[in-house]
């Protein structure tokens, strides 16, 4: 990308092969990716987080006793873990910023 002039930028997906498809460990993945943001890399531009309101998923084998707000495909983190993930993320964003504005000042 660079050598193409375009600004190295990428998207994270917490999901899938990063967590080998293991639910929970978007955590992890998200605690990795925080400490790359803190440290100043400013290639990161968003993470995909797989997340619905009740953790894991559910086959839809009788509709009518389906758990209300559990995905009914990719298992996913319950949302008070993915409040905590954000909250986390963001605590990383403002450090990068910091981090920069502070690298901006020697240079």
């Amino acid at each position: 990308m660079a050598k193409g002039g375009l600004r190295p930028n990428i998207m994270i997906d917490f999901s899938h092969a990063n967590s080998s498809k293991q639910h929970r460990l978007q955590l992890e993945v998200g605690k990795d990716v925080g400490a790359q943001i803190t440290g100043g890399d400013d290639r990161i531009i968003g993470v995909m987080i797989e997340s619905h309101l009740v953790e894991g998923n559910q086959k839809v084998e009788d509709p009518a006793k389906l758990t209300y707000g559990q995905s009914i495909t990719d298992a996913c983190l319950a949302w008070d873990d993915t409040a905590s993930l954000l909250r986390s993320l963001a605590g990383a964003v403002h450090a990068r910023r910091s981090h920069n504005k502070q690298t901006a000042k020697r240079a």
